[in-house]
């Protein structure tokens, strides 16, 4: 890497975390907590976080935020009205303190408003600009393009009249653990299944924890994610990271940030009871949350077994928190309806109102957190729900629904105390 002012602007860069809508303050939380950053140095913003940190702090970031999508650093803010001026903005970045024209890139352009008729055309603006750059710095030596496996990722955003451009840390997007390798239709992504987490507050305070139970666990994800937390396992653990290719980058020091991580890992005790479960009516999937929670490394901590959500009963005697993203529409039997009730609307009411029912009747003192699409989903369980939190699945609008058992004797009280 060049030179000494170079390596000094690895301790001030401007740093920005996208991550899914409705997650942004979760994820300044998490942010505070991994790196003490506060105030004007952590700026929450729409889909994601802005923090002025040091390289050190990226790369710790990538192996341990749950919930940031990629660790992205800013490296020119600039107005445009036309492609030439993004080519200038681009031309006048010093990629060569970042990489070597050795290795082969990727431009990505996203866009709010932009006036610009081709978003590809953008990209290709870009690029030629950093070739072009490479061109000069390096004695015509450019590096190459490619789409499909890049050493370095660069995105430009651009709004109606700034375009942002950033080098991407992370490479393949961090919901990408390392872990999963078994996996049913339309898995839930890490990422989001850490924010249900962070959102039910279920490893909140200094507090013991709950048992946590997901009656449609699939291949695992949210036990997954919540054993990692109980055993503080970094989640980007099992993976590589895009900065391990870079200039900056000094094998010395990420080897002591991943020494130290391990060495806050927290094993279970011999003999202990399991704390986290999961069961699925399709024990295939059961199998594949099995083999996902082994590699994964927290097998010891979580119970998964198969059954009928309709069916199961408590996994544990104390009361805790169930936490759960349900299949919908044509993959409702998934859940748990066997055949003879296949008396189901097409939008799964019928199975959400027997879910309630079975419930209220064998979960007294639990609490039940769903993610779902479905904004009526309290009518068609016949509960109300005590809190709703804004959360999105990629594009799809979805709500956090939590809904505070209680039967008989129980439920009366509530009401009194209503």
């Amino acid at each position: 890497m060049s030179p000494t002012n170079g390596l000094a602007a690895m301790n001030s860069l401007q740093i920005f975390l996208p991550c899914a809508a409705g997650v942004e303050e979760l994820l300044a939380h998490e942010v505070h907590a991994l790196t003490g950053l506060s105030g004007q140095d952590l700026l929450t913003r729409r889909g994601g976080v802005m923090a002025r940190a040091s390289w050190r702090d990226a790369m710790r970031l990538n192996l341990h935020s749950r919930l940031a999508q990629r660790v992205l650093v800013q490296l020119s803010y600039t107005e445009y009205r036309s492609e030439q001026d993004l080519y200038r903005a681009a031309f006048d970045v010093a990629w060569e303190i970042w990489f070597t024209p050795k290795q082969s890139m990727k431009v990505e352009v996203t866009a709010q408003h932009s006036p610009l008729t081709s978003l590809n055309f953008a990209a290709l603006k870009i690029k030629d600009a950093v070739c072009d750059r490479f061109r000069d710095k390096a004695h015509g030596v450019r590096p190459d393009v490619n789409t499909q496996w890049p050493d370095v990722r660069i995105y430009a955003h651009l709004t109606t009249d700034t375009c942002s451009l950033y080098i991407d840390t992370s490479g393949e997007p961090l919901f990408k653990r390392g872990w999963r390798e078994d996996k049913g239709e339309a898995p839930l992504k890490e990422t989001l299944a850490a924010a249900m987490i962070a959102a039910c507050g279920w490893a909140d305070g200094d507090a013991d924890l709950l048992p946590l139970y997901d009656p449609c666990c699939g291949s695992g994800t949210i036990a997954i994610e919540a054993a990692q937390i109980a055993c503080n396992i970094a989640p980007g653990a099992l993976r590589h990271f895009a900065f391990e290719k870079y200039l900056p980058f000094q094998a010395h020091v990420w080897s002591v940030i991943k020494q130290e991580a391990a060495a806050e890992v927290v094993k279970p005790q011999p003999g202990q009871k399991a704390l986290i479960y999961g069961s699925d009516v399709a024990h295939r999937m059961v199998d594949f949350a099995q083999r996902n929670a082994e590699r994964a490394g927290v097998a010891d901590v979580i119970e998964f077994r198969g059954g009928d959500a309709l069916q199961r009963l408590p996994p544990s005697e104390v009361a805790g928190v169930m936490l759960l993203n349900p299949p919908y529409g044509e993959r409702i039997a998934v859940a748990g309806v066997s055949a003879r009730e296949q008396a189901v609307t097409e939008d799964g009411g019928e199975f959400f109102s027997q879910l309630a029912s079975h419930w209220k009747k064998n979960f007294p003192g639990w609490s039940a957190w769903i993610l779902t699409p479905d904004l009526k989903l309290p009518g068609k369980m016949r509960l109300k729900e005590s809190r709703r939190v804004p959360m999105w699945n990629g594009p799809i609008e979805c709500r956090m629904f939590r809904f505070d058992m209680v039967a008989g004797k129980m439920e009366s009280e509530h009401r009194q105390r209503k």
